[in-house]
C-alpha cells in the first residue's frame, strides 16, 4: 500500500541523504551554487577563429591548445557534436572543420580530412553553394545562427575564395531604430542576437560594398559598445562573443574597443584543457533550482538553515534594479547568471521568485515582499496577448525564444501563485492584474496540450529523438505540476499524468517517450517529482504507485544510492545548441526523492517487475 506518512523506506532514505550531501557539497562554503556547464566543441571552434583573427601571434598558444582539444575530441565518425556526449551535426562539424583548416597544424590534418569526408557524406559534396543551402535549410527563417556559421566558414576559406557571397546580408541598420519598434520590424534574428545583427551585418556590408560607406556605422558602433557587458562577453557566451569579434575584424575594425574586451573575455574563460564551455555559468538558475529542491518542507529545510539568510540575500542582490541596456528590459527580473553578461528572462525570474518564497519566513519581510512584487510585475508585463510568456521580450518577434512558450508560462504560473497572497497589501491593482494573467496563462497552456496529452517545452530537448529532438517528458512534468492547483485544468492534468505513466520505459526510468530514448536521471527525477506531488495531494490514482516504485528503484540503482550522477545533454542553449549541466541530475534527484519521502512505500507488497 501507499499512503501519506513520514516513515521512509531505508533505501529511499539513504539515497535521498546521499544526494542531498552531494548537492550541498557542490555549494561548499559559498552563498550560492555555480554549477558546471559542459565543454563545447562549438564554443571552442568559434573561439579559435576569434582569437586567431584578432591577434594571431599573441594568442598562438591558446589557439594551438584549442586545436589539439578539438582533434582529441573528434567523434569516431569524423564529426563533432555540441557537447562531447552529443551526436555529430553539420553546424558544429562545419565550424570545427573550418577552424582547424585555417588555424590547425600538421597534427590537425588527419582530423580535417576526416571531417571533410563527414561533411561530404552529409551534404552530398563540398561545394560551397550546397553547404550554404544545407545550413540555411537547417535553421529556416531564423537567421540567428545560420549566417554566423557561414561567415566563419567564409573567414576560414572553406567556402572558397568568394565565400562572403554565401553570407546573407543582415539588416544591421534596423538596430538603429528604437527598441519599441522591433516587434513591428520583425527582425530576422531573435532578441538576444542584437550584437551579431550589428557586427555581422556591418562585416557583410564591408566585404560586399567596399566602395559604399556604411553611413550608420558610427551610431551602431556606439550602440554595440553600450550593450557590451563589463566582462566583455555578450550573454557570457563564447560563441556569440567570438562571432562579434571575428565579424569586426573581418570588417577591418580590429582596433575597435569591443574587440579588445571580447578577447579579454575569451582569454578569461578558457578552461585548463584548452576548451570553452557554451556559457560561463548558470549560477542564478542552478541556485534557484537547488533551493527549491531542498527547502519545501522542514525536514529538508534544516539541511541549509545555517546558510538560509546568506542564500536569500545573494538571490536578492541578483535582481536587476535598472533597465537593462541589452534588451531594454525593465527593472525587476533575474538572469541565469550572476555575471555581467546575463540578461533578465522569464524562466530565471520565476525560479528566483519560487526560491525566495521557499527561503522566506511564514510571514515574509517587507523588503522581500517588495522585491517579489517587482518580480511578479516584471513577469506580468512580459505576458503576450495569447496568455503565454516569452523568454526575454514581449511581442518582439515570432522566432524561438521570443514567442510564448508552455514551459516558461507554467513556471511563471507557479511563481505568481506562490506570492499572490503575500504581496504588499497596497498593491491592489497588481493583485487584480495577476488574477487575470493567471486565467490567461491557464487558457494558453490548455490550448498548447497535444492530442496525446503531452506538452513540448522550449529550453529542453532529447537528442535521441532523431525526428524532432523534442522533450515532452520535461514539458509535461513541468506543466502538469503548474496546472495541478488550477481550476478548469483537471482533465488536462489527468491526461498529462496518463501520458507520463504510459511513457515509462521498461527499465523503470523515463526518457523522452516510451522506448524511444534511453532513460536519464534528469527525466526520471522530473517525472517522479510530478507524480509524487500529485499522489501526495490525492490527485493521482493509487494505481500509479507501481510506476513510482519502479522509477525509484531505477533512480537508486543508476545513481548508486545517490552517490554518482551522470549528466545527459538534454538542455537547449540559444539556437538549440545542446548542453549538459553537472548539477541537474543531482538537484532533480534530491527534489524527486524529497517529494517521494512524503509517501510511505511498502516495497514488499508491490510488484516491481522490470519486464
Amino acid at each position: 500500500m501507499m499512503r501519506e506518512g513520514t516513515l521512509l523506506h531505508p533505501t529511499l532514505f539513504d539515497t535521498l541523504s546521499n544526494a542531498e550531501q552531494s548537492l550541498l557539497h557542490e555549494k561548499g562554503e559559498a552563498d550560492h551554487w555555480t554549477g558546471e556547464l559542459s565543454t563545447s566543441p562549438l564554443s571552442t571552434a568559434t573561439a579559435i577563429v576569434a582569437l586567431g583573427t584578432a591577434e594571431p601571434t599573441l594568442h598562438r598558444a591558446l589557439v594551438d591548445a584549442a586545436c589539439r582539444w578539438l582533434v582529441e575530441n573528434q567523434r569516431d565518425d569524423g564529426g563533432w557534436g555540441d557537447t562531447i556526449k552529443s551526436f555529430s551535426n553539420i553546424s558544429t562539424t562545419l565550424l570545427a572543420w573550418s577552424a582547424l583548416t585555417r588555424f590547425g597544424d600538421e597534427y590537425s590534418r588527419p582530423a580535417v580530412r576526416r571531417a571533410a569526408h563527414w561533411i561530404q557524406d552529409y551534404v552530398g559534396s563540398l561545394d560551397p553553394g550546397q553547404i550554404a543551402e544545407v545550413v540555411k535549410a537547417r535553421y529556416g527563417k531564423d537567421r540567428t545562427f545560420s549566417i554566423p556559421i557561414l561567415m566563419l566558414c567564409a573567414i576560414c576559406g572553406t567556402l572558397g575564395p568568394r565565400g562572403w557571397r554565401y553570407v546573407m546580408q543582415l539588416p544591421h541598420w534596423l538596430a538603429a531604430f528604437p527598441r519599441t519598434w522591433f516587434a513591428a520590424l520583425r527582425l530576422p534574428v531573435v532578441s538576444y542576437a542584437l550584437p551579431a545583427l550589428i557586427s555581422i551585418g556591418h562585416a557583410k556590408w564591408r566585404n560586399s560594398h567596399a566602395r559604399l560607406p556604411d553611413f550608420l556605422w558610427p551610431r551602431l558602433s556606439t550602440l554595440l559598445e553600450s550593450i557590451q557587458p563589463a566582462s566583455g562577453g555578450f550573454l557570457e557566451a563564447a560563441p556569440l562573443t567570438s562571432f562579434v569579434t571575428m565579424a569586426l575584424v573581418a570588417a577591418g575594425r580590429t582596433e575597435h574597443p569591443v574587440v579588445a574586451r571580447c578577447v579579454t573575455f575569451l582569454r578569461n574563460t578558457v578552461r585548463p584543457d584548452g576548451s570553452w564551455p557554451i556559457d560561463t555559468n548558470l549560477a542564478t538558475w542552478i541556485t534557484t533550482l537547488s533551493v527549491n529542491a531542498l527547502t519545501e518542507d522542514d525536514f529538508s529545510r534544516s539541511k541549509i538553515l545555517p546558510d538560509r539568510d546568506r542564500i536569500r540575500d545573494w538571490l536578492l542582490s541578483q535582481q536587476y534594479r535598472e533597465r537593462h541596456p541589452f534588451t531594454d528590459a525593465a527593472p525587476g527580473g533575474w538572469a541565469w547568471t550572476n555575471l555581467s553578461g546575463g540578461v533578465p528572462d522569464a524562466d530565471d525570474t520565476s525560479g528566483a521568485l519560487l526560491a525566495l518564497r521557499s527561503l522566506a519566513d511564514e510571514s515574509p519581510s517587507r523588503e522581500l515582499r517588495e522585491s517579489a512584487a517587482a518580480g511578479v510585475k516584471w513577469l506580468l508585463d512580459l505576458q503576450n496577448r495569447n496568455g503565454g510568456i516569452p523568454t526575454f521580450c514581449r511581442g518582439w518577434g515570432a522566432l524561438p525564444f521570443d514567442r510564448s512558450s508552455p514551459d516558461i508560462t507554467a513556471h511563471a504560473l507557479r511563481a505568481w501563485r506562490a506570492w499572490e497572497k503575500d504581496l504588499p497589501p497596497e498593491h491592489t491593482e497588481l493583485r487584480s492584474h495577476l488574477r487575470l494573467a493567471r486565467r490567461k496563462a491557464v487558457n494558453f497552456l490548455l490550448r498548447q496540450q497535444l492530442d496525446d496529452g503531452s506538452w513540448v517545452p522550449l529550453w529542453f530537448g532529447n537528442q535521441n529523438r532523431f525526428d524532432d529532438e523534442r522533450n515532452p517528458t520535461y514539458g509535461t512534468a513541468k506543466i502538469v505540476l503548474a496546472l495541478a492547483q488550477e481550476e478548469r485544468a483537471e482533465c488536462a492534468v489527468r491526461r498529462g499524468c496518463e501520458w507520463l505513466i504510459r511513457n515509462q520505459n521498461a527499465n523503470g526510468g523515463w526518457g523522452s517517450g516510451r522506448e524511444i530514448t534511453p532513460s536519464s536521471i534528469e527525466e526520471t527525477a522530473l517525472t517522479l517529482t510530478t507524480l509524487a506531488t500529485l499522489m501526495h495531494r490525492g490527485q493521482l490514482n493509487v494505481t500509479a504507485r507501481s510506476a513510482l516504485v519502479r522509477g525509484v528503484e531505477w533512480l537508486t540503482e543508476v545513481t548508486k544510492s545517490g552517490t554518482e550522477f551522470a549528466s545527459a545533454p538534454i538542455g537547449f542553449y540559444f539556437a538549440n545548441l545542446w548542453y549538459f549541466e553537472k548539477a541537474y541530475p543531482i538537484l532533480w534527484t534530491v527534489e524527486s526523492l524529497r517529494h517521494l519521502s512524503k509517501l510511505w512505500i511498502n516495497f514488499s507488497n508491490i510488484s516491481s517487475s522490470k519486464d
